[in-house]
């Protein structure tokens, strides 16, 4: 159902869409191409005293980065440029459907959810085309791209990659699995507060008029209790995510220098080959 809205409402905003993945492979390649010359840098420069190299190379990965703030700007401009487009459209289509409801088929979804697909679920969706233009698009790119450019570097030290990636996926992999249902039930009980809040204002007369705003307030706190305690259940899986990816992350650049240091020791790789092995290892998993 999502993919056959997204795909029906964002086909008049391909153009946009295609300079989104065309800034962001530019960013990509540029992002891809610096621990090069840092490496470079580091085996060509810092060890042999040459500062002219340092300088040269060095104004490189300036004109380099600056590209990719450029590019990456262009791609979130595009990008945010169609999700809001999308979100009109989505809004105006929900609109006009609803405008056409019988009686009986309002009551059956019921006016709080029909305001809350209109809004909170409209949002929801133009969000997560806004984070497909800007992470999910450059992630795959980053990733193979890192894989390609770490092998080219040291195939012998692939075999880190080929332990952290799985072992990365696996542990978020596990979190999303659990923070699903939460978020889903949480669509569910901001249902309910919205049908709370509007029979209380609809009957508001009535309330006050057979003393009834304590039982209205009850009422109220027991499903604004239910969503928070959703939220927070959703939140702290949400915050356990990110020092699992730092764990992984760190352990993996552990293993890079304990094993590369080895290497460097035998004479079999650089020092800068080793920080730009990190680099793009560091890329690949965050991606």
């Amino acid at each position: 159902m999502l993919w056959k809205l997204l795909v029906e409402y964002l086909r008049p905003q391909r153009r946009l869409l295609f300079a989104v993945v065309v800034f962001q492979l530019a960013a990509s390649i540029a992002s891809l191409y610096l621990p090069t010359l840092n490496a470079d840098i580091i085996d060509q420069g810092v060890a042999k005293g040459d500062t002219d190299y340092i300088l040269r190379i060095g104004g490189m990965m300036l004109m380099v980065t600056l590209l990719q703030i450029a590019c990456t700007i262009a791609a979130v401009y595009f990008g945010a440029k169609a999700a809001m487009a999308l979100g009109r459209d989505v809004r105006g289509a929900i609109f006009s459907r609803v405008a056409e409801f019988s009686e009986q088929e309002v009551t059956r979804f019921g006016p709080p959810s029909l305001i809350t697909r209109s809004t909170n679920d409209v949002q929801q969706v133009q969000q997560l085309v806004l984070m497909s233009a800007t992470l999910m698009v450059t992630a795959p790119m980053l990733c193979i791209g890192g894989v390609i450019m770490a092998m080219r570097q040291d195939l012998q030290l692939s075999w880190l990659i080929a332990v952290s990636v799985p072992v990365l996926l696996a542990a978020v992999g596990s979190i999303i699995i659990r923070m699903v249902p939460l978020f889903r039930l949480m669509q569910t009980r901001i249902d309910t507060v919205n049908r709370v809040l509007r029979e209380q204002l609809t009957g508001i007369r009535v309330v006050r008029a057979f003393v009834r705003e304590d039982v209205e307030t009850a009422r109220f706190t027991l499903a604004n209790e239910d969503v928070t305690d959703t939220a927070l259940r959703a939140g702290r899986l949400m915050a356990l995510a990110f020092p699992t990816v730092m764990l992984v992350l760190n352990v993996s650049s552990t293993a890079v220098i304990w094993f590369g240091a080895f290497r460097i020791e035998d004479g079999s790789m650089q020092v800068g080959t080793m920080i730009a092995f990190l680099s793009y290892l560091m890329q690949i998993l965050m991606s």
